[in-house]
C-alpha cells in the first residue's frame, strides 16, 4: 500500500513539476513567486515523503539528503558536510602523518624506494648518512 502511496506521490510531483517548468520562461520579475512556488513544493514532497514513505526517516536525513543532491548537482567538487563529517575531514587532512616518509613506486612486480620525503624520519635517516 506504501509503495502505491509513492508512487502517486511520484506522479503528482510530475504533474506540479510540469506549469513550473513552463512559468520558469516569465521575466524576472516573476522569479521570486517562482521560487516561492518551487519551494512550496518542495514543502509538500517533503512532508508526503516523511509521512508515507516505505521506511522511517527522519527530518534531518531528508534535509540533509536534499542539501547534499542539491550540491553534488552543481559539480563534482561541492558537497554538503555534515558537523561530525567536517569533523572527520579535518582531522584526515590535518596535514600530520606517521612512517617512513618515502615516496615509493612499483617497477617489475617489486617495490622501489625512490627518494626520502623532506623533513620525515626518512630524510634525516638518509641525510645523516650522507655527512
Amino acid at each position: 500500500m506504501r509503495k502505491l502511496q509513492l508512487a502517486a506521490v511520484l506522479v503528482a510531483v510530475a504533474f506540479l513539476m510540469a506549469p513550473v517548468a513552463r512559468s520558469q520562461e516569465k521575466q524576472s520579475s516573476d522569479n521570486r513567486s517562482e521560487t516561492y512556488r518551487q519551494l512550496k513544493l518542495f514543502g509538500d514532497v517533503f512532508e508526503r515523503v516523511r509521512a508515507d514513505y516505505v521506511e522511517p526517516v527522519t527530518d534531518q536525513e531528508l534535509i540533509e539528503s536534499a542539501i547534499q543532491g542539491m550540491l553534488s548537482s552543481l559539480d563534482p567538487h561541492s558537497s554538503y558536510l555534515t558537523a561530525n563529517s567536517f569533523r572527520d575531514m579535518r582531522v584526515q587532512t590535518k596535514g600530520e602523518f606517521g612512517g617512513l616518509g618515502i615516496e615509493v613506486t612499483m617497477e617489475n612486480g617489486l617495490i622501489k624506494v625512490v627518494s626520502p620525503i623532506d623533513d620525515t624520519p626518512a630524510f634525516r635517516a638518509a641525510s645523516s648518512r650522507a655527512t
